[in-house]
């Protein structure tokens, strides 16, 4: 199979442009045609619905994409082993994230990312509901967990916790909790995916804190907008503390039942399909979130500092 014309097929599909990508490959446009036609040929496939007014995938085309992307990757992985590969990193890498997360700690980030890798460009789909990485063809994935799937590989991006958290106004008109049990008589804003989470308490008390089987109030698939929320006064909710850590510095979030942990093992990972070989793309990203917030979580470095 001509790999050259399978990198083709690839940036097309991605760019849904073919000129621009026989241009990204310096290849004209009746040429990059011809290549992807040849292409189309070969495998008895329409790869590629093209009209005078745009270009889209065909069924076949997007079933046969991730397999070209692997293809495409196995081989630059190859070549880099016989000392090959490019000095440039090139391509497209498909991200996806928590929004809450990538608004806060990645966005911001971004144009130095972007301004250090020229040739590389990113398709990020964020979301604090997760995708699934394999039926998405995704490169890289943020999640706050490590994977238990053989299907995944990971690298451990940072420490992270979560915390019971309600607004200074709330815990004024409605009281502070003392104890687990005390929950029940309050507001909670629960999290669309949450399940119940265990208390550890002094001298190894279990409670639980389960939102739905109490006095929930609202149901939110936002983290961004559960914090909000919480700090407008319309409950007690659980944050991770990277996105609650500056709110509850300045006071305008409280710790609530700081006497009990949240026994939630959640840990950011950066993960990606063990199938996959570890592409330059990917390599590059996954160093520069871990330089960039793994050595120093602005999280960790505030509660260290207290």
């Amino acid at each position: 199979m001509d790999t050259d014309a399978v990198r083709l097929f690839v940036m097309a599909a991605e760019k849904l442009n073919i000129s621009s990508a026989g241009r990204s490959l310096g290849l004209s446009p009746a040429v990059a045609s011809a290549r992807l036609a040849k292409l189309e040929k070969s495998l008895d496939a329409e790869l590629l619905h093209r009209s005078t007014r745009k270009v889209t995938l065909s069924m076949q085309g997007a079933e046969f994409l991730p397999y070209a992307r692997e293809l495409i990757a196995q081989e630059e992985a190859a070549l880099t082993v016989l000392g090959f590969g490019q000095t440039t990193v090139t391509g497209t890498l498909r991200f996806a994230a928590p929004s809450s997360f990538a608004q806060q700690y990645i966005a911001p980030l971004l144009p130095e990312f972007l301004a250090s890798q020229p040739g590389l460009s990113l398709d990020l789909r964020l979301s604090d509901t997760p995708f699934d990485l394999i039926e998405g063809s995704f490169d890289l994935a943020l999640r706050n967990s490590a994977p238990q799937d053989s299907s995944f590989k990971g690298r451990k991006l940072a420490d992270d916790r979560r915390l019971l958290c309600a607004s200074p106004d709330y815990l004024a008109a409605h009281g502070r909790p003392e104890h687990p049990k005390d929950l029940e008589q309050h507001q909670l804003i629960a999290f669309r995916e949450q399940t119940g989470r265990r208390l550890l308490g002094p001298a190894g008390e279990k409670a639980c804190f389960d939102p739905r089987r109490t006095g929930c109030r609202l149901i939110i698939d936002d983290g961004a907008s559960q914090k909000l929320a919480t700090m407008a006064g319309v409950g007690i909710s659980i944050n991770s503390e990277w996105s609650v850590h500056s709110e509850l510095a300045n006071g305008t979030l409280e710790h609530v039942l700081p006497d009990y942990q949240v026994d939630d093992a959640s840990v950011l990972w950066l993960v990606y399909p063990s199938s996959n070989v570890l592409t330059a793309k990917v390599r590059v990203f996954i160093d520069f979130l871990l330089e960039r917030i793994g050595q120093s979580p602005t999280w960790l470095m505030s509660k260290n500092s207290e």
